[in-house]
């Protein structure tokens, strides 16, 4: 069959699929729930069409196995007829479909007979519940009539073609969902561009027939970046061996990932069930290629206690930093850091592709800094692409792809590419919760040929950085007063209050009128002392505040210990990057604004952000004063001929 011919069937049969909504579910479950009735009962017609040529053997073999344990039944059935799952009952929905009586005790018992290691499936799907809802509307009779008349049959349509129409009814289903979809499906336009970067630099290393890649994902939702990903590496070579590794937390999302998988010829337990924070289920593993697309502003203190004993082991994955409990995405970014393969002589290594929100580039808590520094220090970051905003279905604010790689190629190492992509879209025609732009094959391209070109790329959309681009010093600048001696009733008046001023105490100030004020911790001890009187510290110090008048032309005022003194109103915080020399940026950056600024290295704290926006911020250039002129002189008449049109009505 032909691609066309192919998505033609794929698409036609998703439609019918629909159908099962407008025709039997209507007026009986709310319309954005449509897709968790109608995608359980998909997968159990598909499971039931792969398993249909070797049911009869199969049941007669497993049968004959009798008592042995379910795990070494599963064994004996994989060795003998190649299935990873299989079902046991002699029913099948045409059966259970042909009369009209004890249909839900018949479907019930029919799922009963599917081997335990895809019985979670039907528990992620809550599908006992939602038999019984649509059994009780009179519905269950006409739906599993329905399902058992599609023909879902591998024959009929391949994996990659079941794919297409399991993604089409979830993307339908989701589309009635809105924004909630955005919780566990990531849109395949965001995940195609991943993809496309993480694998164009293993094109050469990907050909053969003893190719091997690993996939993982932390956060597998319902599966669609392994499956894109599988896709993307058959297509390069499709005798490569793909092996696909997830983990889910939602038990909705688990049990859509697990049947899009299993549909499509994947392995039973290619996508566990387990919070990756507390667990990680495939630890010790890692992997060729991880993407993930973790919650945004995951708040994790109810899983802090498990992370922070994790934490305190060396070198394990949460060692390097811990965020604030209100956003746990970058424990989820350090997570995939660690899940990658290391580097290998031939030039292989891991490679991950994960999603995040603006927070994770320049958050400045403790734990957001470590992590980025451990990253930046170990050559992780390859790239980070910025994406439309609007892209996905929970949320429209900017978001962004962290590039990870443990061996870059020898013109990436020790460099960073940042790749603007946020003006790459088209609108979507129809919006679906928060997503209102697309990437097309184009935007895509765009983006894909920029990250090939690396330092060749149009600067417009990519700049290549240093990890010490990155990495700054904030130095405390400050402008140091000027000050002249001057005497004053007013001084005078402060003082009085003081125990240890006296009247005699006066004269000696008047005389020091007009002296240096830099001079003042000696000159005033020593005339009190020539007049018998005593100037203890504290005295000294009120006399240096009260006599203190700014003067631009003296000279740099210093303490009585010898410390600049800083003008008030005037100390600020320059932000320097580690790569520039400090004084030559002080010359650039502040001198020219301020000739007598000065600075203190020694006091400078260490810090890292990634200024995305900033760096490929470009200023407008302000409209010519004569054409806003113009507009308002133009506004100005019309509103007169408005008013005059008024007047003469009256």
């Amino acid at each position: 069959m032909t691609e066309p011919a192919v998505a033609s069937t794929s698409s036609t049969t998703a439609r019918i699929v629909w159908e099962t909504a407008d025709k039997f579910l209507r007026d009986v479950v709310e319309e954005e729930d449509y897709g968790d009735f109608i995608l359980p009962f998909t997968v159990l017609r598909r499971l039931e069409c792969m398993l249909a040529d070797s049911k009869e053997q199969v049941t007669k073999y497993v049968t004959a196995l009798g008592g042995l344990p379910p795990h070494l039944i599963d064994i004996a059935v994989k060795d003998r007829f190649g299935l990873s799952f299989y079902n046991v009952s002699p029913l099948d929905l045409a059966t259970i479909a042909s009369v009209d009586d004890n249909v839900e005790k018949s479907l019930q018992s029919y799922i009963a007979g599917f081997s335990h290691n895809i019985a979670d499936i039907w528990v992620a799907f809550d599908f006992t519940r939602r038999v019984k809802v649509l059994a009780e509307a009179n519905r269950l009779h006409s739906v599993v009539k329905h399902f058992s008349t599609l023909n879902l049959s591998p024959s009929i349509l391949k994996n990659t073609a079941m794919g297409d129409v399991f993604e089409d009814v979830m993307y339908r289903a989701f589309n009635k969902k809105g924004k909630a979809a955005g919780a566990f499906y990531t849109p395949r336009d965001a995940i195609k561009l991943m993809v496309d970067i993480l694998i164009t630099n293993d094109d050469h290393s990907l050909a053969g027939e003893s190719a091997l890649r690993s996939i993982y994902d932390p956060t597998a939702g319902s599966g669609g970046m392994l499956l894109v990903a599988q896709e993307a590496l058959r297509r390069m070579n499709e005798k490569i061996d793909v092996t696909l590794y997830g983990q889910e937390l939602m038990p909705s999302a688990f049990g859509l990932g697990k049947a899009d998988l299993l549909i499509q010829g994947g392995r039973p337990d290619a996508i566990k069930q387990g919070n990756t924070l507390v667990e990680d289920l495939y630890e010790g593993q890692t992997f060729d290629y991880v993407l993930s697309n973790p919650p945004f502003g995951k708040d994790w203190s109810a899983d802090q206690k498990p992370v922070r004993e994790q934490a305190k082991v060396p070198g394990s994955r949460f060692s390097h930093g811990l965020p604030s409990t209100s956003d746990g995405q970058m424990l989820f970014l350090a997570h995939c850091a660690h899940k990658l393969s290391p580097a290998e002589k031939n030039g292989q290594g891991g490679r991950a592709a994960v999603v995040s929100n603006a927070s994770p580039l320049f958050s400045s808590d403790n734990g957001p800094t470590e992590i980025r520094q451990w990253l930046l220090d170990e050559d992780l970051i390859d790239a980070i692409v910025a994406l439309p905003t609007d892209m996905f279905y929970g949320t429209g604010i900017p978001t962004y792809v962290w590039i990870l790689d443990t061996n870059k190629t020898p013109e990436r190492k020790g460099k960073i590419q940042l790749i603007d992509g946020s003006g790459q879209y088209a609108p979507m025609r129809k919006p679906m919760g928060e997503k209102r732009r697309e990437m097309r094959k184009g935007d895509r391209n765009v983006l894909l040929e920029a990250y090939r070109a690396f330092e060749h790329a149009d600067p417009a959309i990519s700049r290549v950085m240093t990890p010490e681009d990155f990495m700054f010093r904030d130095v405390p600048v400050y402008r140091q007063a000027r000050f002249a001696t001057r005497f004053s009733e007013e001084a005078v008046d402060e003082l009085r209050s003081r125990r240890d001023f006296t009247v005699a105490h006066i004269k000696l100030l008047r005389s020091l009128d007009g002296t240096l004020w830099n001079e003042l911790p000696k000159s005033f001890p020593q005339a009190a002392k020539a007049a018998g009187l005593k100037a203890p510290i504290g005295l000294v110090d009120a006399v240096m505040r009260v006599m203190a008048a700014p003067d631009d032309s003296a000279p740099p005022a210093v303490d009585r210990r010898g410390k600049p003194v800083i003008a008030d109103g005037w100390k600020i915080t320059e932000r320097v990057p580690l790569s520039e020399d400090l004084a030559e940026h002080m010359k650039r950056e502040v001198l020219p604004f301020a000739p007598d600024a000065a600075w203190d290295e020694s006091k400078a704290k260490r810090g890292n952000e990634i200024p995305f926006m900033r760096i490929f911020y470009t200023p407008k250039k302000p409209r010519p004063l004569a054409e806003i002129d113009s507009e308002v002189q133009k506004l100005v008449a019309e509103l007169a001929e408005m008013f005059k049109a008024v007047s003469e009505n009256d």
